[in-house]
């Protein structure tokens, strides 16, 4: 029987190596993304190292709703055996989608619906594709956004963070599958490229020191994304890992944030992704 993965923003960057390195290894790989042409390109990628065709599924995966749709298809379509959530998005300037901050969407609640819709059919494995920027978040989850100025940068980190927090909740509530974090470290993205260049995505302090910081993101952010997906596809498929396990950007398991271990901070944002994110859309007029 063939073993289907879903990779969600594979149509480049880290994403569609992490679909290459899936497919070489037998798994009939569906890409998601929201341009069509990059998706068929990045499907004639994979397809031409020959194994099991792949394909590309439209949609975008900053509004929730495309994002039940998706997973709605995909689960009716039977067992899946490995789904990994590698959207990511840095927003320099603040910005909201549906009423809600668009970081917290894009990095945490759309991969965290995705994956609650395919539960029933997952068989193997799910990888989350986390970040060594939950460091700087704020580790607040009242609400969906901390008190305070806006950062990219932090604000990032602690959309990573949540969803690293569900990671290690999820893996210790769910039987039957693995649940994984990986970290790729950095790579040379479109993410990276387009939002690590202006000292507004970081907090003041570390704006007195933008030089610093980015020859640091710079360094960080220059290697290739074939190595970068390494993590996504050790998490995706090594066989003696347990669940829970994070592999860290040098492709070994490491020690999760201990933030993201505190079940105190587990449970306030599985309360966060319920009602941001419920698995049915909403009525209108109905209050979350």
């Amino acid at each position: 029987m063939t073993r289907k993965a879903v990779v969600t923003a594979g149509t480049g960057g880290i994403g569609l190596q992490t679909a290459l390195g899936l497919a070489e290894k037998g798994f009939a790989v569906t890409i998601v993304g929201r341009n069509a042409e990059r998706g068929d390109q990045a499907v004639t990628t994979i397809n031409a190292r020959g194994g099991q065709p792949a394909r590309f599924l439209q949609a975008d995966l900053a509004s929730l709703d495309q994002v039940r749709q998706l997973g709605e298809r995909i689960a009716g379509e039977g067992e899946l055996a490995v789904l990994v959530n590698n959207v990511g998005a840095m927003y320099p300037d603040r910005t909201e989608l549906d009423g809600v901050e668009a970081s917290f969407v894009v990095n945490h609640l759309s991969p965290y619906l995705l994956t609650e819709l395919l539960l029933p059919v997952l068989t193997e494995r799910v990888v989350n594709v986390t970040s060594g920027s939950v460091v700087v978040a704020k580790k607040m989850f009242d609400a969906v956004e901390p008190p305070g100025g806006y950062y990219g940068f932090h604000w990032y980190g602690r959309a990573k963070l949540a969803n690293l927090a569900y990671t290690l909740d999820l893996a210790q509530r769910t039987t039957g599958i693995g649940v994984f974090a990986a970290d790729p470290g950095g790579a040379a993205t479109d993410m990276t490229d387009g939002t690590l260049r202006t000292p507004k995505i970081v907090s003041p302090p570390l704006r007195l020191l933008w030089p610093l910081v980015r020859r640091t993101f710079e360094r960080s952010t220059s290697g290739p994304a074939a190595v970068a997906a390494r993590s996504s596809i050790t998490a995706a498929t090594a066989p003696t890992l347990t669940s829970g396990t994070v592999i860290g950007r040098h492709n070994k398991p490491v020690k999760p944030h201990r933030t993201a271990t505190d079940p105190r901070v587990q449970q306030a944002v599985r309360r966060l992704s319920e009602r941001h994110a419920p698995l049915r859309p909403v009525p209108d007029g109905v209050s979350t």
